[in-house]
């Protein structure tokens, strides 16, 4: 069965033992009170478990079902066990929610919101024929005619991650004798490269990550505290989806970090990738070229457009672009109008610099594809890492050749990669800093940029996972 997840999650741990059509458990728990002695365990014919105690007697002992937010804390690889798990966010949700809003008495509905990534757009874009502004239109309006409310575009989430990272790496910069403000700076809006980090090398690799929120969490944020705010509800009454190109966003939707206890809910409840929304659209029977456009919405009045934006850079957010360019004015009071990308190994991995007098002041590099953070991550470990921030993303090409993204056949997908690229470019650019709203929500919502408000609503932390025992070693 192959995973739709990234190569960096299926390549991290090659234990792959739990078969798709068998149930994916974790270790039952045993009863270690004192006095209970060893304790065995005993399975029936029929997959029934029962707790044996020394003097013969038995307890049955349930299963205890795993979820794609147990999957983080699991050391090994992402499974084919775990692929099946993609179900509880999927489409299917996303319809049962629907479902029940059509079923619900007056009051009692969720207010469903959907968030659409750049990256999504351009792919449906492409296979549609259509240009990136007329497919978020035709795609707010094909959401809202099977119940949506709310359609909101993530690049405006973006600005935010945006400016946390510029600020963050200056900052780093800056203070790069405290051992806690380590270089480089790693990006960590990938959360397939964040994935494995944690599992693989927490102690060299945590340190590094920025901790600047990705688009979809920021997004979460803003949709669950903010928007709901404005709208007088709770964050529960809220069912936030987002549009990704990206099966690890589900994995990181999932994560703890991103869970309100009081609430209990997510930020973000449900993740569907470009190709669930191309079979959404086939079940519903609609053609999207056919629908009549209907203007994305707007998180508050102070956001005066409603049309997709972009940011400068790789089809990936731009992140090297934006922290480059902040960097190199803020830190050295030089303007960078073009940046010039040197390929190394490969077009995967390409450095960009900054010199004066023959002095190299940034050094900053993309590393995309698990062959590129292999390679990075050896030099972290030695010691002999160059540079100052390192762009990473665990799909080769970055997030536009995602694996939730729309696919041609083999003989085709480096043209329509090119096509998507292409698409993504066309979309009008700004400066995160200048996007309307932004400075507003900073005051209104965060009480100010550098606000401990700020740092809880737009940061997050990482956590080295331990590596687990191998199931097979396991005694029955």
């Amino acid at each position: 069965m192959a995973s739709p997840f990234s190569g960096v999650l299926q390549l991290t741990d090659l234990d792959d033992f739990i078969g798709p059509s068998q149930d994916c458990i974790k270790p039952v728990k045993v009863d270690k009170r004192p006095g209970s002695g060893v304790a065995r365990i005993h399975i029936e014919d029929d997959g029934s478990y029962f707790q044996v105690s020394q003097d013969g007697g038995t307890r049955r002992l349930e299963k205890a079902k795993i979820s794609l937010n147990d999957c983080l804390a699991c050391s090994g690889c992402v499974t084919s066990a775990e692929s099946v798990l993609i179900t509880q966010q999927s489409h299917g949700e996303l319809r049962k929610v629907l479902n029940a809003n059509k079923a619900a008495a007056p009051g009692q509905q969720k207010l469903v919101v959907v968030s659409v990534s750049p990256q999504s757009t351009a792919s449906l874009a492409a296979r549609f024929q259509l240009s990136p502004s007329d497919t978020a239109r035709k795609l707010t309006s094909f959401f809202k005619k099977i119940g949506v409310h709310y359609v909101f575009d993530t690049a405006f989430s973006r600005n935010f991650s945006l400016i946390e990272s510029q600020r963050e790496f200056v900052q780093r910069f800056r203070n790069q004798a405290d051992p806690k403000q380590a270089l480089p700076v790693l990006a960590a809006a990938c959360p397939g490269w964040i994935c494995y980090a944690e599992k693989t090398h927490g102690g060299v690799l945590l340190p590094h990550l920025s901790t600047a929120r990705s688009p979809q969490q920021v997004m979460g944020a803003l949709v669950k505290d903010f928007f709901a705010q404005q709208q007088h509800l709770a964050p529960d009454q809220l069912y936030h989806v987002t549009v990704m190109p990206c099966y690890d966003k589900k994995l990181e939707a999932s994560r703890p970090d991103f869970f309100n206890q009081e609430f209990q809910t997510r930020d973000v409840d449900c993740v569907i990738t470009t190709g669930e929304v191309f079979k959404l659209l086939e079940e519903e029977g609609v053609s999207l070229p056919d629908l009549e456009p209907t203007p994305l919405d707007v998180l508050c009045s102070c956001v005066s457009t409603a049309e997709p934006t972009s940011h400068r850079g790789g089809g990936s957010g731009g992140y090297l672009e934006h922290v480059f360019r902040h960097a190199a004015h803020e830190l050295f009071g030089i303007h960078v109008a073009e940046l010039t990308y040197k390929p190394l190994r490969n077009k995967d991995f390409q450095e960009v610099t900054l010199e004066r007098d023959g002095q190299v002041l940034l050094h900053f590099v993309a590393a995309y594809g698990f062959r590129n953070i292999q390679n990075l991550v050896q030099k972290l470990r030695r010691g002999r890492c160059p540079y100052h921030y390192v762009e990473v993303m665990a799909c080769p090409s970055g997030c536009l050749n995602g694996g939730g993204q729309l696919r041609a056949p083999d003989t085709h997908a480096k043209e329509l990669l090119q096509q998507v690229e292409q698409l993504y470019r066309e979309v009008r650019t700004q400066a995160p800093e200048d996007a309307p709203g932004v400075h507003e929500l900073y005051e209104r919502w965060l009480q100010g940029e550098g606000s401990d408000k700020a740092g809880r609503m737009l940061h997050t932390q990482y956590h080295a996972v331990e590596r687990a025992s191998s199931g097979f070693s396991i005694k029955w």
